[in-house]
């Protein structure tokens, strides 16, 4: 797949002029490897009013597609469908296998879906770990709220992994870091318990959300363990 362009017009919320905007629909960074960093930089977001000079970011779906390393991420804002399924590009890429493909509702989770997949992990542990450790960072925090983070570190060799989340009414960032082995026991629970997910065709949106109903089928299956022992 070819990195796509196109031309909007846009009008300026500064001066109210008519201008132009390229728009990307897709990018293919195995085959132009300097779109990778115009797209998390957010370059390619980035638009300036020909008139008035007033810079904004524009908002707008894009697909992103490494080949390396076999994963897509549809970046499509402010979407609430947990999976979305393109019969065009079901279509087009039938042929493939063993590809990760993610839809993301915001910039922020669309970037940390691009860092776990060049990183090698699995985002459905990593979400499952993401949760665990927010519980420990809410306790730490007195019962603040943490309703929100993402990956930020990922470091193989000294065995760590570190999320920021944004915590309490004004959203202060918190990092918090966390040995590999709850990542590791995140995945064997995701490789038990989210076996249906792994099969679904289309764009899937793994978040909070998503991991909080796996911790609940894990949590209900060891509660009906423990009741059938002690029936024994």
């Amino acid at each position: 797949m070819p990195s796509n362009q196109t031309n909007k017009a846009v009008v300026c919320p500064s001066c109210g002029e008519l201008g132009k905007a390229d728009i990307y629909t897709s990018v293919n960074v195995t085959n132009h490897p300097d779109m990778r960093d115009k797209v998390l930089e957010g370059e390619l977001f980035a638009w300036c009013c020909p008139a008035c000079g007033y810079q904004a970011r524009l908002t707008y779906p894009i697909l992103y597609n490494d080949m390396k390393n076999r994963f897509m991420v549809y970046f499509i804002p402010r979407v609430e469908r947990f999976q979305l399924c393109d019969k065009e590009l079901e279509s087009k890429y039938s042929h493939l296998r063993q590809i990760n493909k993610r839809v993301a509702p915001n910039f922020n989770s669309f970037k940390e879906k691009i860092f776990i997949f060049e990183s090698g992990l699995d985002d459905m542990a990593v979400e499952l770990t993401k949760v665990a450790i927010s519980q420990t960072v809410s306790k730490k925090l007195g019962g603040a709220d943490v309703s929100e983070g993402y990956l930020s570190m990922y470091d193989r060799e000294s065995n760590t992994m570190g999320f920021t989340y944004f915590t309490g009414e004004e959203r202060t960032p918190y990092v918090q870091t966390a040995r590999l082995e709850i990542y590791s026991k995140s995945k064997e629970i995701v490789d038990q318990f989210a076996v249906k997910d792994k099969k679904l065709r289309g764009f899937v949106n793994i978040d909070r959300e998503w991991a909080e109903n796996v911790l609940y089928r894990y949590k209900r299956a060891k509660k009906i363990e423990k009741l059938n022992k002690l029936r024994e």
